[in-house]
């Protein structure tokens, strides 16, 4: 007998038109889909093709209409700011409305691009939305990047205007943002005519006359804005991931599939009632926070949570037991490196015995690699089920699962699961042909991707192409390893190319490299992702100097932290890096990346055969000894 999850994951590989369709049931569209999946343009296909919908009226107005008017929406908690507000259906469309009436007086329209830079308050969301329902796509950056960062995607996104606040809160510290800002549109090439900024009482900030736009004020003239229809296949938004070469790629994601996809995902993946509490403590700058801050919990009914604030620090260990006492929280998704640092912070669990956790369910955990030691902790301090599961941002959902609301499967720590519905996973080696289970390999997904996941590029389909499908010819390249297990739990193993996963948020080496290459000293240079027990990973640099260079190593260590601080922010957590005498390399003059990851990390490695001298190896082993370096 097949259970639940067998009987929907054959279903959806083998009529996924029907599966999908039936799924498409619970959106308002506003004009009928002529088909449920276009393969007209193999390999770019489209989901709900001829249908029209709008994203924010399924999110809200719908809901108001349908009787959840006076029902929570969105919950904000911020404990930096010691602020709780709570927004009703109703409360919330007026003012998303209002504010798509701003962004209409300021000339954004249907099909224009908006970047968002905002902190974790209601108004990134509002914003969000606002751009849904007119019609715009919006871009939203995480406030943690640095200008130079913001202005690449300013000149990719190109877009009318930019919605940004005074500034941000890192836990004590207010990270002014009219700066950054300011300092990003001298830098970029498309000039951005117009910024409307929120005031935050904790920094103000000085507007420049004829572009800066006041947020209140501008509130204060507008009129509420209705929805505009859109394609299903009509971009929603374009989110920026890091690029193998240090030029970020713009996801994008339509308003169809990602409204159908979400809306599934809620009840199956995660087990939601409408009504329900749902939370992930993750940031609207990432795929996580699109994803279930803002759209898959409204889409569905629920009433999400915007937390500001950290899970140790603010004020204590407790943080993310109080915000699921105080609120009634169903189930949190949040990222491993949470629960790491309340395991260290309160390794006994003597914060969470204080609080109510009845209501509480599930804790999901994704992002990045659950080891085993985190999963048992969380497990044995709840004693509710902990899930792991694996997506990406280019997926915008989750590849693999166990999907609560169709059937829980037995947990095996360290897998997350099986494959969700819609996705055909399959390991391969380098020729692009399936190996047995138990076989590592190339983690692919064979097409048509399924709704929710992006159908390219930013105005860049030959990048999209190169990137992700010809790599393996009828598949998506995910760029992790991983493998099945004889009971066909897949298991990712981590990234093959020089994208790290740091805390969750997906970094280049290679953006790192170039930054670290500008220094006067510096010949050249190799960043690898090192393990860290902490954030998963951490990037570790490996610098040879120029010849007759005599200042001190550690100075020249101390200027690239701060230059990669400066270029790519805080978030990059680069801290680390060893002088060497040179790098190893292959005699085609390739540099070794793995085989320096597997020294750092202490792990046993095989000597290339197509390596120039194996003697560097050792020299690499002793410089990281001679600095003191260990395994984190």
């Amino acid at each position: 007998m097949k259970g639940a999850y067998q009987k929907a994951y054959d279903e959806s590989l083998k009529n996924p038109e029907e599966f999908w369709g039936r799924a498409a049931k619970a959106v308002h569209w506003d004009r009928p889909y002529e088909k449920v999946l276009d393969d007209s343009k193999k390999p770019f296909y489209r989901w709900f093709a001829g249908g029209d919908l709008n994203t924010c009226y399924n999110a809200l107005d719908r809901h108001v209409l349908g009787g959840r008017a006076d029902q929570a929406a969105l919950i904000y908690d911020s404990p930096v700011t010691d602020t709780v507000a709570r927004y009703t259906y109703r409360e919330l469309l007026d003012r998303v409305a209002l504010f798509a009436g701003v962004l209409a007086d300021n000339g954004v329209g249907k099909g224009d691009t908006v970047i968002i830079y905002m902190p974790m308050i209601p108004e990134a969301l509002i914003a969000m939305l606002a751009c849904a329902r007119i019609g715009a796509v919006h871009s939203v950056v995480f406030g943690g990047f640095a200008p130079n960062e913001l202005a690449v995607r300013i000149d990719d996104a190109r877009p009318v205007l930019i919605v940004t606040a005074s500034c941000g809160i890192e836990g004590k510290k207010v990270i002014e943002y009219k700066p950054l800002i300011d300092r990003a549109i001298d830098l970029a090439e498309h000039k951005v005519k117009r910024t409307i900024i929120y005031q935050r009482p904790q920094a103000s900030a000085a507007l420049t006359d004829g572009r800066d736009v006041d947020w209140a004020a501008a509130e204060k003239k507008a009129k509420p804005t209705g929805c505009v229809p859109v394609k299903a296949t009509d971009p929603l938004y374009i989110l920026y991931t890091s690029g193998t070469t240090g030029m970020p790629k713009g996801v994008v994601r339509d308003n169809g599939g990602h409204a159908v996809a979400l809306t599934w995902s809620m009840k199956h993946i995660y087990g939601m009632k409408p009504g329900e509490v749902f939370w992930a403590a993750s940031d609207v700058g990432w795929v996580v926070g699109h994803s279930y801050i803002v759209y898959g919990p409204l889409l569905y009914g629920c009433t999400t949570i915007m937390y500001e604030g950290k899970p140790v620090g603010t004020p204590d260990p407790g943080a993310f037991w109080r915000v699921i006492s105080d609120h009634g929280v169903s189930a949190l998704f949040t990222a491993p490196t949470a629960f790491r640092a309340i395991k260290k912070e309160d390794p006994n669990g003597e914060y969470l015995k204080k609080y109510d956790l009845s209501k509480f369910r599930t804790l999901f955990l994704a992002g990045e690699r659950l080891d085993p030691d985190t999963y048992h902790w969380a497990s044995d301090m709840l004693g509710k089920p902990v899930v792991d599961h694996w997506w990406q941002t280019e997926t915008g959902w989750a590849i693999a699962a166990n999907c609560m609301g169709l059937e829980s499967l037995p947990i095996k720590a360290g897998s997350p699961t099986k494959p969700v519905p819609g996705f055909h996973v399959e390991i391969l080696d380098g020729d692009g042909k399936p190996v047995p289970n138990g076989t590592e390999g190339v983690v692919a997904i064979r097409l048509p991707l399924p709704p929710g996941t992006f159908p390219t590029l930013w105005k860049n389909d030959d990048k999209f192409r190169e990137s992700y499908l010809d790599i393996y010819p009828g598949y998506y390249f995910t760029g992790d390893g991983g493998y099945y297990d004889t009971d066909g739990y897949i298991y990712i193993m981590g990234r093959v190319d020089d994208v790290i996963n740091v805390a969750g948020h997906r970094l280049s080496t290679g953006a790192m490299e170039e930054i670290i290459s500008q220094h006067p000293d510096v010949a050249e240079c190799a960043v690898v992702g090192a393990a860290d027990t902490f954030k998963g990973q951490l990037p570790l640099g490996f610098v040879v100097l120029k010849s007759g260079v005599e200042r001190d190593p550690n100075d020249i260590v101390n200027d690239l932290v701060r230059m990669v601080r400066e270029q790519i922010g805080a978030v990059a957590c680069f801290k680390q890096a060893v002088v060497v005498k040179r790098l190893p390399k292959t005699r085609s003059g390739k540099i070794l990346r793995g085989t320096m990851r597997k020294i750092a990390d202490a792990e046993t490695y095989s000597v290339p055969s197509t390596i120039d001298d194996p003697m560097v190896l050792d020299e690499i082993k002793d410089s990281l000894g001679s600095v003191g370096y260990q395994k984190a």
